[in-house]
């Protein structure tokens, strides 16, 4: 027989455990039947309306002390509207008198409460399905992905100063934390965020958490950063209390120090990975221009923003510009595991098609000035200027009949360097210096060659100089812009060659990724493939009202592929800097001037031959072309208006082509043919204006 001390243990354990709440969709029914709103029952609770979303749909659920009193409340609803054929109770260890009225258990609820400390991801997760309702459901792509066992709760969550974290789907969790370091051991403990690798030789996204200015001020963190350096650049003094208290905890700041994007991390044990990314709202983490509008987002449309960007592209480490460059890592990770053939056993060794563990030197040409290769060696024999079109015809160019159309229309075409990115070959291995080669456009490099020769009508660009202006003489060109001038028709004899001889389509899977994310994204805001080209246009010019969230995401997506390759030759920065100095971005095997020559090299190309069948097919030439913009006179006030198509309807296949896939166009803007001239007889570029602003992002950072 059981001991007296025996049976009082197991009564005490009864006692003690928590209270069981009736099944979410019962809470639902009993609330609704009693005429109480979410709302209202949050302001009882002293809770946010999500939460109570939350309980409701079975994603999280409350702990004490608003367990209690939640409790209680549905116990008096329970006793008052039970449900038909059932005996009016509700499991529970405080039973309601029969017939109590629903204003006293409100009012019971309303009572003062203490602080919920408990994290609502340590005793019950929320359940990994999709919310009945949230503040704004997410596109059925984005919310629901497969979920990885590890990480319940999605990729990051947006901290508000109430200690509520918003995850993904109308997830909220609460979050007990008041220091950063606190923030960051219930990150990695508790929070269930995080992750999947986005390649088998990968590693995980470490989990990213938002902070609002309210939490940031809440960890005892300034809510600016204030200095005379770029917004970006500024970072927390290394005695600040804060970074005093991480340090002292025995956690690590990476070398950008305490700013807008902050990593904090233990050293790896093993494969075990201990890092938290945070990003401070206030700090200008989100740039305006890559996330427009997310900034004053109420958190939880913050979360569902940076959200869809995770599940689509990768979870943010930083700017657009960052992430595009971390994007081309994750997904062609340096190393694999290889067996080593003296032990046995498995160690980390190079993996085929991605650029290694270690940085490279580019070829001389391919460098910037202040580069080392240039200063320590003397260089002198010119660099590679493969860039973006900048480019106005002559005035005196245009015709009478030009000039008495009534339009000028601006095509944009969609994310051209990320449709340059598509099956383009790179160089993976150092580059070799040869003289006088025989021209192979098959093998990416840096040619020297005299193009000056090659004849193009004045009313088009030249395609070898991003001003558009016909080479004057011997020049360093990328493989795709030599190759061109041999299309058109003409010998090329180079005099030297940087070639590399081992190669690979290293940003495959960086574009076939990027570019699922920026249709999907697009057919969220009612922009899709099947649409007719006056379907496309119309679709086009609402479809940033659709959703402003969708339309957010949609510009980080662009700005990430052109940031992206952006970075690949990222200048040194700050007023310190010496010329000829290493700076740390050569510190990255992603430092490779070469590869975003070869992708704006190729966009170059492609919008050229564009060009010139338009001209062919049409008889049309362009006012003005900044790098993917170009503006055409028009009859009308539309592309239809001279867009070629065959006399079936369909367009004609070789010139610009409406829709949403990367490589075709869309309307940039529409003004009169009058003010495009005013603006050419200025020296201005009509394509920078066209939509009243500024046409074109900085590539980089």
């Amino acid at each position: 027989m059981a001991s007296e001390e025996e049976l009082f243990a197991s009564v005490d354990a009864l006692l003690n455990e928590e209270p069981s709440l009736p099944p979410p969709a019962e809470r639902a029914r009993l609330r609704e039947a009693a005429g109480i709103t979410q709302a209202r029952l949050a302001t009882a609770l002293k809770t946010t309306t999500q939460s109570v979303k939350n309980w409701e749909n079975g994603r999280s659920e409350p702990k004490s002390p608003r367990l209690d009193a939640y409790q209680r409340l549905l116990n008096g609803w329970a006793a008052k509207y039970p449900t038909p054929g059932t005996a009016p109770s509700v499991a529970g260890t405080a039973p309601a008198v029969s017939g109590e009225p629903v204003a006293s258990a409100v009012e019971t609820a309303d009572a003062p409460q203490a602080p919920a400390v408990a994290s609502a991801a340590s005793a019950r997760p929320a359940t990994p399905r999709p919310a009945a309702a949230s503040r704004r459901p997410a596109p059925k792509k984005a919310a629901q992905p497969a979920v990885d066992p590890r990480f319940p709760h999605g990729p990051l969550a947006v901290l508000d100063g109430d200690g509520s974290a918003y995850g993904v789907d109308g997830l909220v969790l609460d979050c007990p934390a008041t220091t950063v370091v606190e923030l960051v051991e219930w990150t990695l403990r508790e929070s269930g965020l995080g992750a999947p690798k986005l390649n088998r030789y990968g590693k995980d996204s470490d989990p990213l958490i938002v902070l609002t200015a309210a939490a940031a001020g809440k960890l005892g963190l300034p809510e600016r950063l204030e200095g005379h350096e770029q917004r970006r650049s500024l970072r927390l003094p290394e005695d600040h209390p804060v970074v005093k208290q991480v340090v002292k905890a025995k956690w690590r700041l990476t070398q950008r120090g305490f700013g807008p994007w902050a990593r904090i991390y233990h050293k790896a044990q093993g494969r075990e990975r201990q890092c938290v990314q945070l990003a401070i709202l206030s700090w200008d983490a989100l740039d305006e221009r890559s996330w427009p509008g997310v900034a004053e987002m109420e958190p939880a449309d913050v979360a569902r923003v940076l959200g869809i960007y995770a599940q689509r592209v990768i979870t943010p480490r930083g700017s657009t510009a960052v992430s595009g460059l971390e994007l081309m890592t994750a997904l062609r990770p340096p190393t694999r595991a290889v067996q080593d053939p003296q032990t046995g056993n498995w160690v980390p060794g190079h993996n085929p098609g991605s650029l290694g563990t270690e940085p490279m030197d580019p070829a001389p040409p391919e460098a910037t000035p202040e580069h080392p290769v240039v200063v320590d060696s003397g260089w002198s024999g010119g660099f590679l200027n493969e860039e973006a079109y900048q480019w106005v015809r002559d005035v005196s160019l245009l015709s009478d009949e030009e000039c008495t159309l009534p339009y000028a229309v601006g095509l944009d075409l969609n994310t051209a360097f990320l449709a340059a990115a598509a099956r383009l070959v790179v160089g993976l291995s150092a580059p070799d210096h040869f003289r006088a080669p025989t021209f192979n456009p098959k093998i990416p490099g840096s040619w020297l060659v005299d193009l000056s020769h090659v004849e193009v009508d004045p009313r088009l660009p030249s395609p070898f100089t991003p001003d558009g202006e016909r080479p004057t003489g011997p020049a360093w060109y990328q493989t795709h812009t030599v190759a061109y001038a041999q299309e058109l028709g003409y010998n090329v004899r180079p005099l030297e060659a940087y070639l590399r001889r081992e190669t690979g389509a290293y940003l495959d899977p960086w574009h076939d990724r990027l570019k699922e994310a920026y249709l999907d994204t697009l057919a969220d805001l009612g922009v899709t493939k099947e649409l007719t080209d006056a379907e496309f246009l119309a679709a086009m010019e609402r479809h940033k009202d659709a959703d402003p969230a969708m339309a957010a995401v949609l510009a980080a997506i662009k700005a990430t592929v052109k940031g992206g390759i952006g970075k690949l030759r990222e200048r040194p920065q700050g007023k310190k800097y010496k010329e000829g100095e290493r700076w740390p971005a050569l510190q990255r095997p992603t430092w490779r001037p070469d590869i975003r020559a070869a992708v704006i090299s190729k966009a170059r190309v492609n919008m050229h031959r564009k060009l010139r069948n338009m001209a062919t097919m049409t008889g049309l030439y362009p006012l003005a072309v900044l790098s993917d913009c170009v503006v055409y006179p028009s009859p009308g006030d539309s592309p239809l208006d001279f867009l070629p198509y065959a006399a079936s309807g369909k367009p004609q296949p070789g010139g610009f082509r409406l829709g949403p896939t990367p490589g075709l166009a869309k309307l940039e803007g529409v003004q009169s043919m009058l003010w495009a001239v005013d603006l050419m007889e200025q020296g201005y570029n009509p394509a920078r204006h066209i939509k009243g602003g500024d046409a074109v992002l900085d590539e980089g950072e």
